[in-house]
Parts: C-alpha cells; structure tokens; sequence
C-alpha cells in the first residue's frame, strides 16, 4: 500500500504548500504531493527528475533537452499512503476548505494507490494533474466522484512525443465528457495551435475549458510568448494560464 514519490532533496518527498500556479485554479493556496513515474518524455520537460533516471535500460534513452540523467535512489521515495496523507493534513488539514493537487510524473500511473490515498482525506478539494493518456478509473471519476477538477494537459507535437503514445483517443474522450475536466496545451510557437483546434473540433471540448500556457522555465520566456498567445486566446475564447510559480520562485522544486 505504496506511492512512489518524487524528492525535493534526497530522502524527502515532494510534499510541499504553495500557490497554484497554473489553469483554471491559479492563485489558490494547495498542497501539492508530485509523484514519481511518467509514461511520456517531453524534451522541454521540467520535471524530468520523476523519468529520467540512470540505470533503467540502455540509461533511458528518451530524449530531453538538458540531457541528464537522475539517481533514481535520490530522486524517487516509496511511502506508505496514510503516511503521505498525515503529511498533506499536517501541512493544509487547517485551512477551511483545504485543496490538494497531486501532479507528476503521470499520477494515473499508480491510479489504485491514488483512489486510497484520497480516501484518507475527506473534506478536501482534490485536484489531478494528468497527460490525459490514462483514462481515469470509476474509483476516480464519475461513479464515486471524489476528484473535484482535472488538469489534462495532451502533449503537443512540439513535445517530441510519438502522436500514437501522446493522444490516445479513449483517454481524451473519457476526459472530455467530464465537466470537471480543464484542457491546459503548452504551446511553444503560434502553429501549435492548429493542434489544439483540431483536438478541441475532435473530442468536442468547448473553448470555455480550455488554457492555453506558454512553455518556457523562465520569466523571459514566459512573457515574451503570453504577448502573442494572448492575441490568439482573444481570438478563439481560450483562456491564458500563466505559470505564476516561475515569476516568485524560479523553476525549482517544491514550489
């Protein structure tokens, strides 16, 4: 009865309280627990400390833009569920209404062990973040309803993902026909957004649930692209999720 977690420094789990800095929840204070594992390998990723470790086989040739590879000894920590629950009350069980957002890696990955953990906190605001390559399972979604927002985020072309592993169309169509569920692209050039058009006339997903965020781990980047993404949300009713976290923390972990 274990999550595998990713670390903020070795030995200690990535469990932390901050500002939402992303979709349709920015600016909410959250515990986050960011777990360990992904099935996708986005060369801009970064969070790749929760993938792309040494020793698998062949060293895990999937490809990334920094180029390194992790110990998975320092970077990835199994716990026991009720002991990451006491630390998610610890840090929020205090606050009215606390809202708790379980990102990755890809948490669908160990969705059995994240349908226990949830179970441990009643009363919270469960938010998960999600490739939307794992359709979500009944004990997650509709039949018990106990995760009150989906962050999908389907990885464009630019991500370097084969389309065949990034856009599985049972996943999305599962999540698209969830209310609760927010479409979140990264988009890096202008062209990208054809992509999220094109998936948005597919799995009939109105402009109203969708973000469009510029990719980028730095300030600069950020505002550079947001000058010219805000133009095209205007033009199609999308929202602007800025990635507010960057501008207060730099990209660093456990914030």
């Amino acid at each position: 009865m274990s999550l595998a977690l990713a670390t903020v420094t070795p030995g200690e789990p990535e469990i932390f309280a901050a500002l939402q800095g992303e979709g349709a929840s920015a600016g909410r204070p959250c515990v986050f627990v960011r777990l360990s594992r992904c099935n996708l390998a986005c060369v801009w990723c970064d969070t790749a400390y929760t993938w792309r470790f040494e020793g698998d086989a062949n060293n895990d040739p999937r490809p990334h833009n920094d180029d390194i590879a992790y110990d998975r000894a320092a970077n990835q920590l199994v716990m026991d569920e009720a002991d990451v629950a006491a630390r998610i009350i610890a840090l929020g069980g205090n606050r009215p209404n606390p809202r708790l957002v379980i990102t990755g890696g890809e948490p669908l990955l160990q969705a059995p062990a994240l349908a226990r953990l949830i179970a441990l906190l009643p009363g919270w605001h469960i938010e998960v973040e999600t490739n939307g390559t794992v359709a979500p399972p009944p004990a997650l979604s509709v039949h018990q309803w106990p995760v009150h927002q989906w962050n999908v985020s389907p990885k464009l072309a630019h991500s370097g993902n084969a389309r065949d592993l990034a856009i599985r169309t049972e996943a999305l169509a599962a999540f698209a026909a969830l209310p609760r569920a927010y479409f979140k692209f990264v988009i890096a050039q202008p062209s990208d957004v054809d992509e999220v058009l094109a998936l948005a006339q597919r799995f009939s997903i109105p402009p109203a649930r969708i973000f469009l965020m510029p990719e980028g781990r730095d300030s600069e980047t950020l505002r550079t692209r947001e000058k010219w993404l805000a133009d095209i949300c205007l033009a199609h009713g999308f929202a602007l999720s800025d990635r507010l976290h960057i501008h207060l923390f730099g990209d660093t972990r456990g914030t």
